[in-house]
């Protein structure tokens, strides 16, 4: 099978990457065993890479009442509505592993409301689609219904902004043409080794 291109953009040789970025992605490759596409894709603009990934940790990797898991739900469902093959397949993978659990990222990108997660996940990902379809439709009612299921408004705002950081990346890996790499299709599926 031919190699097919991971981006419509070029992707620069990596001798020409800022130290940064570079160190970055040797650490990535380091802890995955391979560089996700999304690394490589925008190493095509350092400045935009840096920004992404610095808002992309603040959101995914901080402390708070959203689990990594429930996290990389939000992405998963929403990314799913946006069409975004590379974000479904890619963060697919990381909530297989971190849930522990081979279905339900095909059940979340699918239809949450079918997925094997308790009510209060699936009140979650109902809020995130309402902003990932209609964020001018938000109002203190679903602030009120998120209350019920125990979420704090900080829990709230960060619900709606992996709903909009997602779909800002959602729309860039659209048209980039940016390719899932095949490892992310069995990772969380099946035993290493």
């Amino acid at each position: 099978m031919p190699t097919l291109p991971i981006s419509r953009f070029p992707v620069p040789n990596p001798e020409a990457w800022p130290d940064d970025i570079r160190e970055r992605i040797r650490e990535v490759q380091d802890k995955a065993g391979f560089v996700p596409n999304v690394f490589l894709a925008l190493a095509h603009r350092p400045d935009e890479f840096r920004a992404f990934f610095a808002y992309h940790d603040a959101l995914m990797l901080k402390e708070g009442g959203l689990t990594k898991g429930e996290r990389e739900m939000i992405v998963v469902a929403t990314s799913g509505v946006n069409e975004c093959l590379y974000c479904v397949v890619a963060h697919g993978a990381i909530l297989r592993i971190y849930e522990k659990n081979a279905l339900l990222a095909d059940q979340i990108a699918v239809n949450h409301r079918k997925a094997d997660i308790t009510p209060r996940q699936k009140a979650m990902l109902d809020f995130a689609l309402k902003v990932c379809r209609e964020a001018g439709a938000v109002d203190d009612a679903d602030f009120a219904a998120l209350h019920a299921h125990g979420f704090s408004d900080e829990d709230v705002w960060d619900i709606a902004a992996i709903t909009a950081f997602f779909g800002l990346s959602n729309r860039m890996a659209n048209v980039t043409s940016m390719r899932p790499n095949d490892e992310f299709y069995l990772m969380g599926r099946v035993r290493k080794g």
